[in-house]
């Protein structure tokens, strides 16, 4: 069960040392974060949403694994319990901060030019939306500015997306999967790469707000 967090103290890791690390030590200002989720994710999402503020000063673009048939409410739901714009963008829709985009059901979302792509290219990991597309993307786009997040999930759906973040100079954060109510995607990312953090999601609220502002982030011991 996660502890009560301090403003100063966002954050746990999955690494055990005698002193704390920190990410974000350059007080890079990251502006746009990409999540990526499957099975849980949407719930996982209903949690952090919430705890953003109107006037978070970043992008959030989200992939869930759907269904590309029937109707789907994800964007009302979201919506919900969100301070946040939560919407599908359009094909060439510009990227503005302060808003929530969904990937819309059966078509990949990146990023070009600073502006939404929505492609009905070939399935990625048997799946439409799949997240390494988007990540990849803001990779290319964003580069030591954004931060990939991969939530529950099955499979290995955004480790790739990941990697081309980091190598980009991004940060990577996966969901701690012991609180994943699917914890392979993010087993996978802490298995596959070496990811920055390994956060509750309670944690993943606080440090968005932190990174969105520049600040460098102590990560506090998690116990053994």
């Amino acid at each position: 069960m996660a502890r009560r967090l301090r403003r100063s103290r966002a954050v746990t890791t999955h690494h055990v040392c005698a002193s704390a690390p920190t990410i974000n030590e350059a007080g890079i200002v990251r502006d746009l974060f990409a999540f990526g989720g499957s099975a849980g994710g949407l719930e996982a999402l209903l949690e952090v949403l919430p705890h953003l503020p109107r006037n978070f000063p970043a992008t959030i673009g989200a992939v869930l694994h759907r269904s590309p048939e029937g109707e789907s409410q994800l964007v009302e739901i979201l919506a919900r319990g969100a301070r946040l714009p939560v919407g599908e963008p359009k094909d060439g829709e510009l990227v503005r901060p302060g808003r929530v985009y969904l990937a819309p059901r059966n078509f990949h979302m990146t990023i070009e030019d600073e502006r939404w792509r929505l492609t009905r290219g070939a399935k990625v990991h048997r799946m439409r939306p799949a997240v390494d597309p988007l990540l990849i993307s803001v990779a290319a786009a964003r580069g030591n500015r954004a931060v990939g997040v991969l939530l529950s999930g099955g499979g290995d759906d955004g480790v790739e997306g990941l990697i081309a973040l980091t190598r980009k100079g991004g940060l990577s954060i996966a969901q701690q999967p012991e609180q994943a109510r699917q914890p392979s995607m993010p087993q996978s990312a802490i298995r596959d790469h070496d990811v920055d953090a390994v956060l509750t999601l309670h944690e993943i609220a606080a440090i968005l707000q932190l990174l969105a502002a520049g600040k460098s982030v102590e990560l506090p011991r998690r116990r053994p």
